[in-house]
């Protein structure tokens, strides 16, 4: 396919510049992908748009942005072995080099070789009509499940179901989750499909309050308080939840999460950044509870989800509250990063409407 296309680039002062640039050409085991929705991650917000945080190879390359990209194979470079011209298609946002340990367990998130980079991050993302991959970072969308829900899984679900498939989540568990942003309200949708007893989130935004109690994804919902834990220990019978999930990526939000935690408990670190501080022997060590941290998820994993959500007839588009068009990306950002919103995406095609 010859001639330009438009992509959107983060220069880290909260703005967003466009370029034209070349449409790319797939070489071999790769695939030329027709954008069709590309959602925007909190850490994008938090590590390249309002400023490059990232240093040397693992910092934002002034590349095209966005590493939640979805779309369709419009054409094929030699060498092939599964997806075709047609295929619908996730993409796992970073393309490790194959043969380290973390990547043969399909952890490309942890690879440890100088070749790593992540769509969007070191090489051309999602936010431009069309993005070159590498077929062995793609994931396969299934018909029942929309571009943007596929956009959905390339991060922020994937990324819970990592978190929840490390803790486990069943009927009989009690559930927090707190900060219920895009990561967090996907903690609770994915929980209540599993079948979670009662869910609880806390979260200072109203817009994202009004989200959860409107789709319905918990029993309760506190703002941030120092008589959360009191509160939640009353829902439980004075014992505090089987699990719990931190996206807040808040010092006293992390130790909400452990303390509400019951004997036993376990806990899964998600949010990104800051620091947490808590007494290690009454708040872990004597009730016997377990921190886990949990990083994005393995390709294994995020097509077990894909499959899952198909399987469940959950749809993780219903959390996008906002839609733009790529020559609005500047809109789409800024609104992300002011937060009052549930999910945004940029969309093209059929998905914006």
């Amino acid at each position: 396919m010859q001639g330009t296309m438009k992509g959107a680039y983060l220069p880290g002062n909260s703005t967003v510049i466009f370029k034209d640039v070349p449409i790319p050409q797939p070489g071999y085991g790769q695939v030329l992908v027709k954008m069709k929705s590309s959602t925007i991650c909190g850490s994008d917000i938090r590590a390249i748009y309002r400023e490059h945080i990232g240093k040397g190879p693992e910092g934002y390359q002034d590349v095209i942005a966005g590493h939640e990209p979805c779309g369709q194979v419009v054409e094929e470079g030699p060498g092939l072995k599964r997806f075709k011209k047609g295929s619908r298609v996730i993409v796992y946002h970073i393309s490790g080099c194959g043969v380290c340990h973390d990547c043969r367990m399909g952890y490309m998130i942890s690879c440890s070789s100088p070749l790593r980079q992540a769509y969007g991050w070191q090489r051309n993302g999602g936010m431009a009509e069309y993005i070159l991959c590498d077929e062995k970072d793609l994931v396969e969308l299934p018909p029942s499940l929309s571009y943007t829900d596929g956009a959905q899984v390339a991060c922020g679900f994937g990324t819970v179901y990592e978190a929840i498939h490390k803790i486990g989540v069943s009927g009989t568990d009690n559930v927090l989750v707190v900060g219920l942003g895009p990561v967090g309200l996907a903690a609770l949708m994915l929980c209540k499909a599993m079948g979670a007893h009662k869910l609880f989130g806390i979260e200072a935004n109203s817009y994202r309050i009004e989200l959860a109690k409107k789709l319905n994804l918990a029993d309760e919902v506190f703002t941030p308080s120092e008589s959360n834990v009191d509160a939640i220990k009353e829902c439980t019978g004075g014992k505090g939840v089987e699990r719990a999930f931190d996206a807040s990526a808040n010092d006293q939000g992390r130790v909400t999460a452990v303390r509400a935690a019951r004997q036993w408990g376990k806990i899964a670190f998600v949010g990104e950044g800051n620091t947490v501080h808590f007494n290690p022997s009454p708040d872990i060590i004597h009730p016997q509870k377990s921190i886990y941290g949990s990083w994005v998820t393995s390709i294994w994993l995020m097509e077990n989800l894909v499959e899952e959500l198909a399987r469940w007839d959950l749809h993780p588009e219903k959390l996008v509250t906002h839609r733009f068009s790529l020559d609005r990306a500047a809109d789409a950002y800024k609104l992300m990063a002011e937060g009052n919103c549930g999910k945004v995406a940029v969309c093209f095609d059929e998905e914006l409407e």
